[in-house]
């Protein structure tokens, strides 16, 4: 099963090219989305997301739910990206080496419990 929007998404961010929604008063959103969460507008253009972005925020799970027993433990991190912000499961470093200030670039994975598509903040 697809989801419309989202799925196109994050190909576009395997692809290196990763987006966001922008309305005209340039608040960013991010996809499936047809209105703007902040103004209403109805007018989004595609907007290219930064290659980088840093951490504001990560908490470390030990004991996830059913869909994460296999990434245990592992850290999952808010990143401001320029005018949004990506929640992803950190990769490529120690969960207990993540901090807030952190470069990150946003990558796709793998769920290694699903092994669904996943959004990874891949550390720099």
């Amino acid at each position: 099963m697809t989801d419309a929007g989202y799925d196109e998404w994050l190909d576009a961010i395997d692809d290196g090219e990763g987006y966001y929604l922008e309305c005209p008063e340039g608040h960013g959103s991010l996809p499936p989305r047809r209105v703007c969460p902040h103004c209403s507008s109805t007018t989004l253009e595609h907007a290219s997301l930064p290659a980088t972005g840093t951490v504001e925020t990560f908490t470390i799970c030990y004991v996830g739910g059913p869909d994460f027993e296999d990434e245990e433990p592992y850290a999952t991190a808010i990143a401001e990206f320029g005018n949004v912000r990506l929640t992803g499961v950190v990769r490529g470093i120690d969960p207990e080496d993540v901090t807030v200030g952190m470069p990150v670039e946003p990558r796709i994975g793998t769920n290694q419990t699903t092994g669904d598509d996943l959004l990874v903040l891949r550390a720099r």
